[in-house]
């Protein structure tokens, strides 16, 4: 399916031992997810070694708009799957070029990432370790984008 505005979605994760995010039952899981996501709009995985190198990253992407940043942060709204392909929908629709999902290194985000974040985003008060974050955001992006095209996957679940 085409979009009259394109949108590249990126999953970032801080993980300082980077192999670990490419192996594994989760790994597989959120890939598959991602890929089902694809369909939709442009989507890939990343990793960086820390908020820093995230944070530089972001600061060196070139495009006609600068990268909107979503930070997973407990502390975060909380939002309903309809209510996020909302919120995915409106950035993809007002022009937004890159849209960069984080998940943060194990003690936080700093007050500047937070600063720097469009949202907070919360899935609860309960703590993932990041293989499972990970493959929680990729079926929520994925469900997300099967909600802004009228697909049935989210129909009953």
């Amino acid at each position: 399916m085409q979009y009259a505005h394109w949108m590249k979605l990126i999953i970032a994760a801080i993980s300082p031992t980077r192999s670990r995010a490419k192996s594994g039952a989760t790994a597989t899981l959120a890939a598959d997810f991602l890929a089902r996501a694809s369909r939709y709009l442009p989507c890939e995985a990343q990793a960086h070694g820390s908020e820093a190198a995230l944070l530089t990253w972001l600061d060196r992407q070139s495009a006609r708009t600068a990268p909107v940043l979503i930070l997973l942060d407990s502390r975060g709204k909380q939002l309903s799957s309809e209510d996020f392909a909302a919120q995915i929908g409106r950035l993809r629709d007002s022009g937004t070029q890159s849209l960069v999902l984080a998940i943060g290194p194990a003690d936080g985000w700093s007050n500047a990432a937070r600063a720097r974040a469009s949202l907070l985003l919360s899935f609860g008060a309960i703590t993932l370790p990041h293989e499972l974050a990970r493959v929680v955001l990729a079926e929520q992006i994925y469900r997300a984008l099967t909600i802004l095209a009228g697909h049935p996957y989210h129909s009953g679940h």
